[in-house]
């Protein structure tokens, strides 16, 4: 039971990317004790794992974990299939870096976890506005999910319920961008593209590091974004 002594736990999703960072420092900025969790999931740009690994003991979460998925013994997506390239310009519909079933999966382990802490928070750093169309980024997944969370766990059925917050889904770039500098997010730690080396350096030409470049364009603010 959280008191007035006592901040509340929330599980925060973090890939090392620009988005969940800015969620991470948004979560904290509230009072709550963070406990950050990232996928191993066999993507290729593996490098924003140490990105998350940093972020998270650089602003001091309680805890960091990293889960191993073997989501690249499926295929099926640009990200976990390296006979699939990555697309560098934009495409029409759901793209190839689509990981199917993705967010579905890491919020069902995300929410294991929060129901072990007694956490009743869950942050996911999803973008309706400026993102590449996936179909796990958008409310109605959102809204779903949390119905669903709500029906299938004890602290659901027993306690007080969980809350799935995606507090960045309907800011654009630009704005997700504009907040985490207010909160003090070093954006030159995150890492975001989809081909990155492993020491983090984008490729600056793939719909992701494409978004991101845009984004620090429009808020009018220095890209630090490490390029090859």
């Amino acid at each position: 039971m959280t008191t007035a002594h006592t901040p509340a736990k929330a599980v925060v999703l973090l890939s090392g990317g620009l988005d969940s960072a800015t969620v991470l420092a948004m979560a904290q900025s509230q009072g709550y004790q963070c406990y950050s969790i990232s996928f191993d999931y066999g993507q290729r740009h593996r490098a924003e794992l140490n990105a998350a690994k940093a972020l998270a003991k650089a602003v001091g979460v309680v805890e960091h974990k990293v889960i191993g998925l073997d989501f690249d013994g499926m295929g099926g997506s640009a990200l976990t299939d390296t006979d699939v390239a990555v697309p560098e310009q934009a495409q029409q519909g759901i793209p190839v870096t689509y990981v199917p079933a993705r967010n579905t999966v890491f919020l069902a382990l995300a929410l294991g976890w929060a129901e072990v802490l007694s956490a009743r928070d869950i942050f996911i750093g999803v973008n309706a506005v400026d993102y590449s169309g996936y179909p796990d980024c958008r409310p109605e997944f959102v809204a779903a999910f949390e119905l669903l969370a709500n029906l299938a766990t004890r602290e659901g059925v027993e306690g007080d319920g969980f809350r799935i917050q995606a507090p960045l889904q309907h800011l654009s770039k630009a704005e997700i961008v504009q907040a985490g500098t207010r909160l003090g997010v070093d954006y030159s730690q995150t890492v975001s593209c989809y081909q990155a080396s492993e020491h983090g350096l984008a490729c600056g030409r793939c719909d992701s590091c494409r978004l991101r470049a845009e984004g620090f364009a429009a808020a009018g603010l220095v890209d630090p974004t490490r390029y090859r």
